[in-house]
């Protein structure tokens, strides 16, 4: 028995077919032992033929397109969808692979978006987004909300005297303004409660908590994860959530964005990311794996990301289906200089072009 082989090229792979016979390949056909004709070529193309229908068949990966993505707060649960969704293969899924950065400043965000250095920012606050917008500094878009509400919430150290949000008046606390929701959420919690505290400008979170456990200030405020550690300890009580106040909880104040420019070059890989980072956050809710690739990513012990998920993120917090409160948010920002003037009905619809939702991909 003679052993004979054909090896071709399809759609980019080499397809391979050995067999064993009494059969040889000579001059300028195929011919047998005895150089007959073979009278069986028919069998033979039945088997290339099915070879070339089962490479034909056969899934390919669909391509890849690179997608230059910046992020503020790494670590953040409430812009860490991106990273989770890489992780977990979901964007994949959608043909995208991230190319992710984490700037310095949130101001960074939106001037690479403008630059075209990134093609999508996440994490921008509403206020900044609706300046650039109105001023025309910026022809940028919100293609989704990162944050609905605020995770913040004020302490005080375990042994205070301080047992309630109403024992407050009189004492100090804390405001940061490197973060802007900060400075605002004492002054809507002292409305809230009708509480009269004194606000004391502290530079951060850690100098803050710092202050607090010195006894130099009466009642801090935080960000999950930060105080997670403190909290699980029980050095820390918390006095008041910010998600507690309507007027904190009722509107989205963080957006993704992307320049006007990309949206009608490149929308379909727009309306993919979208999709992508929808997909995420459910599966951020519903897989326990999400906890914990989540805690791998920001450092810190995995009970601790689901307990700071589960009490201070509820799910409809992250989703980036719509801009809450605008309305408002448009007026308060005239009202405070930001803006001109509040938003037009037509300059809103110019401004959200969130992607419209579609059926979920299988995993």
């Amino acid at each position: 028995m003679k052993r004979w082989e054909f090896t071709f090229r399809l759609r980019g792979r080499s397809v391979r077919y050995v067999g064993a016979a009494t059969r040889t390949l000579e001059g300028g056909g195929l011919r047998d032992s005895r150089g007959e004709p073979m009278t069986h070529i028919w069998g033979l193309s039945y088997i290339i033929m099915a070879a070339v229908a089962a490479v034909a068949m056969t899934p390919k990966a669909p391509a890849q397109d690179s997608l230059k993505v910046t992020v503020d707060q790494r670590g953040a649960w409430e812009t860490a969808a991106p990273e989770l969704g890489q992780r977990a293969g979901i964007f994949k899924k959608h043909g995208i692979t991230l190319d992710l950065t984490y700037p310095r400043a949130e101001s960074e965000i939106e001037t690479a978006v403008i630059s075209g250095s990134a093609v999508v920012g996440v994490g921008v606050g509403i206020l900044e987004v609706l300046r650039a917008y109105a001023t025309k500094e910026a022809p940028i878009r919100i293609i989704g909300a990162i944050m609905t509400g605020s995770a913040n919430y004020w302490y005080v150290a375990a042994s205070s005297p301080i047992k309630t949000v109403t024992d407050i008046s009189g004492r100090t606390i804390a405001y940061s303004k490197a973060d802007a929701s900060s400075q605002y959420d004492v002054f809507d919690l002292m409305q809230r409660y009708r509480v009269k505290p004194r606000p004391v400008l502290i530079a951060g979170a850690t100098a803050t908590f710092d202050q607090v456990m010195s006894g130099k200030i009466d009642v801090g405020w935080a960000t999950p994860p930060f105080g997670g550690d403190a909290l699980e300890q029980g050095r820390i009580r918390i006095l008041a959530k910010a998600n507690d106040i309507p007027k904190i909880r009722d509107k989205t104040v963080s957006v993704t964005i992307a320049s006007a420019d990309t949206l009608q070059k490149r929308k379909d890989i727009v309306d993919r990311f979208t999709q992508a980072y929808r997909e995420t956050i459910e599966w951020m809710y519903s897989d326990a794996a999400a906890t914990k690739t989540y805690a791998e990513f920001a450092g810190i012990p995995e009970e601790v990301a689901r307990r700071m998920r589960d009490e201070f993120f509820a799910k409809d917090m992250l989703s980036p289906n719509s801009i809450v409160g605008l309305s408002v948010t448009s007026k308060e920002a005239a009202k405070s200089k930001h803006i001109w003037a509040p938003l037009t009905r037509k300059q809103t619809a110019e401004l959200v072009q969130i992607p419209a939702a579609s059926a979920p991909m299988s995993r």
